[in-house]
């Protein structure tokens, strides 16, 4: 008797759990969904209170009309070259810091460590003037590398790497030490493989970020052909944000296309690490 209460208490909590964490998701994707069902409507029915989530009418040509008003496939070209390239340059140099500020002793490791971790202290546009200089001083500016080179270092990064491998056992290290590896072996075969779980956490901020930035191509970028996304969309408000609320949020709605599937594809590789990860001794 007492299990079979035990078990209704238990499938209660449960029910009431998928119910809560439901209807959190619902309320959370509500805005997407406002904003795709405008897509497809006349502009005069988009500021309708309250708000319609589903269109009477399916206006498709309003996607049409991004391509239209300006070079969106450009854009999205532009965005992916910095966007991949910011993910796995910081990648590359995120691990490369993290390894060595977790396996290798050195003089002044730690004095180090400290510097990287204050620059999560320092707010991005108290920076920006600095950076700039320092890309015009390469000639870099006009270039996509501006946007690149600067995102390659983010100091949050580094700490959650460095973190996650100062948890794995000396053992594995040792071991292939004796089988001849080198640091760089070392840091290739045995960190790498098994950090995969905070790599593709990084892995995906860097991406959103980078994907997101606004104020980056603004400030380095002149040149329309090297424009990215963020810019490019804010052209779709026209004048004094006489642009039609379709034509920009069906910009919007597609540009949102390739961080969702990268985080899809991604989510499924983090679980799967962390299950493999999970057998560390």
């Amino acid at each position: 008797m007492t299990t079979n209460k035990y078990q209704i208490v238990h499938q209660a909590r449960q029910l009431f759990l998928i119910v809560l964490i439901g209807t959190s998701c619902f309320i959370a994707l509500l805005p997407f969904f406002w904003s795709f069902s405008t897509s497809l409507r006349l502009p005069a029915e988009s500021y309708r209170m309250p708000p319609d989530f589903f269109p009477t009418d399916f206006h498709w040509q309003h996607y049409l009309s991004v391509f239209e008003k300006f070079p969106f496939a450009r854009f999205v070209i532009n965005s992916l070259i910095v966007s991949f390239s910011v993910m796995f340059l910081s990648l590359f140099v995120t691990t490369l810091a993290a390894f060595s500020l977790a396996r290798i002793n050195f003089r002044g490791k730690n004095a180090i460590f400290t510097i990287f971790m204050s620059g999560m202290m320092i707010p991005y546009y108290a920076t920006m003037l600095s950076v700039y200089i320092i890309m015009s001083k390469l000639h870099l500016v006009g270039s996509l590398w501006a946007l690149i080179i600067p995102a390659a270092i983010n100091p949050l990064h580094i700490f959650l790497v460095r973190q996650f491998m100062m948890t794995i056992p000396k053992s594995y290290e040792e071991a292939a030490e004796i089988d001849g590896y080198g640091r760089f072996g070392i840091y290739l075969k045995i960190m790498v493989p098994m950090s995969k779980p905070v790599m593709m956490l990084a892995a995906l901020q860097a991406f959103i970020a980078s994907w997101n930035n606004f104020v980056g191509p603004l400030i380095y970028l002149s040149d329309w052909n090297k424009m990215t996304l963020p810019v490019g969309i804010r052209m779709l408000s026209g004048y004094m944000g006489s642009g039609s609320m379709s034509v920009i949020l069906a910009g919007i709605t597609m540009s949102l296309i390739m961080p969702i599937l990268l985080f899809a594809f991604g989510q499924r590789y983090l679980i799967e690490g962390i299950a493999l990860t999970g057998v560390k001794s």
